[in-house]
């Protein structure tokens, strides 16, 4: 009887940080939103696959807790691990876009709304406006044009970006852009 006693305090133990990391990343995220001035629906996403990625290293501590055979959890680890590296390794990989997508909400100094110049070449670059920051892609409207170019996240980390903030002063007057934005 002690014995499940001492499970059920681990247990208890275990939730607890849980729910104390669990808050302490949405403080995070909110902070990150404020200072990022991100839109709301991107911050539900990445708060998602945090808590996501947070529950299941909780339920994988409470299954060894309750003494799930080594080998089952063995398996279980080593698919999560799989999952985890093809995400942050294939290039053309789902997973790849929505860890890219954490890595600029936390790591990338653009945000939605900014003036941007990316180098494709020596000679070529696109300028454009960032418009959104999904959880796969970043759509940019190209400025002194009406198109807008889609770029995978995973791509997006990859390219040299300049800020351009001289520009920024000037879009504002443009009422499409705002309007879009908006």
């Amino acid at each position: 009887m002690e014995l499940y006693y001492t499970k059920i305090i681990e247990s208890i133990v275990v939730i607890t940080i849980f729910i104390g990391i669990r808050i302490a990343m949405n403080k995070l995220i909110n902070k990150t939103i404020i200072d990022k001035v991100i839109q709301k629906s991107r911050s539900q996403l990445i708060r998602r696959v945090i808590n996501f990625i947070t529950l299941l290293v909780c339920t994988t501590v409470l299954m060894i807790i309750w003494g799930v055979k080594q080998s089952e959890l063995a398996v279980f680890v080593g698919s999560i691990l799989t999952i985890v590296g093809v995400a942050f390794f294939a290039q053309w990989s789902l997973l790849s876009n929505i860890t890219s997508s954490i890595i600029i909400f936390f790591g990338h100094s653009v945000k939605i709304g900014d003036a941007i110049a990316i180098m494709e070449t020596k000679d070529y670059e696109i300028r454009g406006v960032v418009m959104n920051i999904g959880l796969f892609f970043t759509k940019i409207k190209v400025i002194d044009s009406e198109e807008e170019i889609t770029l995978p996240n995973n791509i997006f980390i990859q390219k040299t970006i300049r800020k351009l903030s001289h520009l920024k002063n000037e879009l504002q007057d443009n009422s499409m852009i705002n309007q879009e934005l908006s």
